[in-house]
């Protein structure tokens, strides 16, 4: 891995971590054992807006597409523990 694909992911991912911090949780993302796959995890903070979250095949299609002018493509999207989505 590149420096320049790790922050080909930040710069695709940017926007929606700042959108999500406005509703109260943060996004992270991490590689996946397979080497050109990543994990987007979203964690919620104190007082997010539980609300705020789509269901997880949206968040999942938002995040694929998200990625898709790095050299990375999604494995899964992780949603905090106990989101009804």
């Amino acid at each position: 891995m590149s420096g320049d694909a790790t922050t080909s992911v930040d710069d695709a991912l940017a926007s929606f971590r700042e959108m999500m911090a406005t509703d109260g949780y943060l996004l992270t993302w991490a590689p996946v054992d397979a080497g050109d796959k990543v994990v987007v995890k979203i964690a919620a903070t104190e007082g997010a807006c539980e609300d705020c979250l789509v269901p997880l095949p949206i968040m999942t299609n938002i995040m694929a597409k998200a990625l898709g002018p790095t050299e990375y493509e999604l494995d899964h999207v992780e949603l905090p523990p106990g989101a009804t989505h």
